[in-house]
């Protein structure tokens, strides 16, 4: 029983728990300490294959800072390795479920020089975690897929063993063939009845052309509200105008848009595409990898980061930060049993914050992580099992 608990709509209840669910709202306790409870937050971008935590340190190795330059210092990087990803990713997993985390979409790398190594290593991280945090696994071409022959049949392959989703790759930027690239992607999403999140970096009218190109496509192969378009820097690299037409065009193909916050690259319109209808959610992307050095996995942390970046000042604006991190990534990754509420999962996350505006803005510390009615992490760290 939590006795006095406050939630983000500013309601108290007493919660009554029973098998790992919520089974009463009731009245407060006055009696008892207040605390102020989330939903488990969720990660809808990140790289569990990609991380290095918990190695030495690693500088970054990139010669440039076009996409195609990282993807090279990356395969550097790769080689080096020592330790597997599965350790790594396993060090990050750890992380960010005592930081709140109990959902995550997970990117991971297939293409014709790694094969499905990196997805057996994340397929393994799911299994051992299973009883922790939910993993939705996208099987994503990093090198490309028309120039890297071979990792078309290779995400048909993932789907097969396990992956959730297929994923793309800037089919101008880098793979020099829109239709050859989209042709692939959306042939392995029709034959194995799965969606799509492809990252989109590529900017300014060439990338709102290829997010009208894939929402054509989405229409035609009746995938709403299956596919996703991370990034999408040329969102906010275009007039204000040219943007409202293609968030009209993304709402209704059914097309959902991730932002991480980034640093130095144009940023989506996010109230505007929610404005018209388009689903916005956040993720972390990279963390500790040979693409950022940056990231700590934290999705309170990253709300504060997508609100600063955004500019938001308003508590209205920052409940848009958390609920890209909370329930609008809930609603991308299609998990039905979300939320706080009579027969939901007992799973919440409890912060010393007063609103939600304030969790936001201060990132405070997680008191508790519970999962299913058990505590499962105190003061961002794992308890044991």
């Amino acid at each position: 029983m939590i006795g006095n608990a406050w939630l983000p709509d500013g309601s108290r209840h007493g919660i009554e728990i029973r098998d790992g669910r919520v089974a009463a709202l009731r009245p407060p306790t006055a009696s008892e300490p207040g605390v102020f409870l989330m939903p488990p937050l969720v990660d809808g971008h990140i790289h569990l294959d990609k991380t290095l935590l918990g190695l030495p340190w690693v500088p970054n190795q990139a010669a440039g800072n076009t996409v195609a330059d990282r993807i090279e210092a990356e395969r550097k990087v790769r080689a080096a390795r020592s330790v597997s990803e599965t350790e790594t990713g396993a060090n990050l997993v750890k992380q960010v479920v005592a930081s709140g985390t109990l959902h995550m979409r997970s990117h991971v790398d297939i293409d014709n020089q790694l094969g499905l190594k990196n997805l057996q290593a994340v397929l393994a991280i799911r299994e051992r975690f299973r009883d922790l945090v939910t993993i939705q696994i996208v099987a994503f071409p990093q090198s490309g897929v028309v120039r890297s022959p071979g990792t078309a049949r290779l995400l048909d392959e993932a789907i097969g063993q396990g992956a959730d989703l297929v994923g793309g790759l800037d089919p101008v930027g880098i793979d020099r063939d829109l239709d050859g690239h989209l042709d692939a992607i959306f042939g392995v999403a029709e034959r194995r009845g799965v969606g799509i999140d492809i990252h989109l970096h590529d900017g300014g009218d060439g990338g709102i052309a290829e997010m009208r190109a894939i929402a054509e496509r989405t229409r035609a192969a009746g995938l709403a509200g299956k596919v996703a378009i991370s990034h999408a820097f040329a969102l906010g690299s275009v007039p204000t105008e040219t943007a409202a037409r293609t968030a009209d065009l993304l709402a209704e193909a059914g097309i959902a848009i991730m932002s991480h916050g980034p640093g130095a690259a144009t940023m989506p319109p996010l109230p505007l595409l929610r404005a018209h209808g388009v689903e916005v959610f956040g993720g972390s992307d990279n963390i500790r990898d040979a693409w950022s050095p940056f990231g700590n996995g934290d999705m309170l942390e990253r709300a504060m980061l997508i609100g600063y970046r955004a500019n938001f000042r308003h508590d209205h604006e920052l409940a848009l930060a958390f609920e890209m991190v909370t329930e609008a990534a809930a609603r991308v990754l299609g998990l039905a049993d979300y939320g706080i509420r009579l027969g939901g999962a007992a799973d919440f996350v409890a912060v010393e914050a007063e609103t939600l505006a304030e969790a936001v803005a201060a990132r405070p510390r997680r008191k508790w992580v519970m999962k299913g009615g058990r505590i499962v992490a105190r003061d961002g760290v794992l308890t044991p099992p």
